[in-house]
């Protein structure tokens, strides 16, 4: 999946040494998609953030997407209502995915089971497919069972999953062949954390945050706290 991408780099870095507070168009936040980028929201980066740290914390919170899908049982899954006020991890990826889909949702999942029972109830994550083609729910199902079976998994209209997408700064694109005629999938790569005590998406993490970034991280995002 790394060869399709079109790759864009957010160096934080760079970005924070010039300027206390850093204003970020969404596109900079897609690791991969090529697709239309204007009217897309804004993020706002802490300047607290340290150039070390996995978690980027947004000073402009997204807000939660007002997406009604498919679940893995087959039904309707209202994300803004069934995820209110609890602590939410989204990422848009797809089963078919040979590498970073499958880490991401392993790392979150073995960073879960660090957590005590209590709070790994609470945790909400959520991976909604960008190969609504391929991923039916029950494609979704299996797949997910062998990361987390509390993990949901979402699938729908690929216009209405976009859209979606779209509304945190993750772009991605209809499924295509690339020159081998493999069908893969563009996508950005981002998690995004949802607090519990605003439904705001505050915290933006990137594919290369590791188990140990999310088991240090998860608790405070419990909490609805900055990483």
């Amino acid at each position: 999946m790394r060869n399709p991408r079109k790759n864009t780099t957010f160096n934080r870095k760079s970005l924070l040494a010039a300027v206390g507070l850093v204003t970020v168009a969404s596109f900079a936040l897609s690791a991969c998609g090529s697709g239309d980028d204007s009217g897309k929201p804004v993020a706002e980066v802490s300047s607290d953030t340290g150039t070390k740290k996995a978690a980027t914390v947004l000073d402009k919170p997204f807000k939660k997407p007002d997406l009604v899908l498919t679940d893995t049982h087959g039904k309707k899954f209202d994300l803004r209502e069934q995820t209110k006020n609890k602590p939410t991890l989204i990422y848009f990826g797809y089963t078919h995915c040979p590498d970073v889909c499958p880490l991401t949702m392993s790392n979150i999942a073995v960073a879960k089971k660090s957590l005590p029972k209590s709070e790994q109830d609470k945790l909400q994550v959520v991976f909604v497919t960008t190969d609504p083609d391929r991923d039916t729910p029950s494609v979704l199902g299996k797949w997910l069972k062998a990361q987390d079976p509390d993990f949901t998994g979402l699938t729908g209209d690929f216009a209405t999953i976009q859209g979606g997408a779209r509304t945190l700064g993750i772009s991605i694109e209809p499924t295509q062949k690339d020159k081998n005629g493999k069908v893969v999938s563009m996508h950005g790569t981002q998690v995004i954390a949802f607090s519990p005590k605003n439904d705001a998406g505050y915290v933006l993490y990137g594919e290369d945050a590791t188990v140990d970034d999310y088991t240090k991280d998860l608790p405070k995002i419990i909490k609805g706290e900055k990483p």
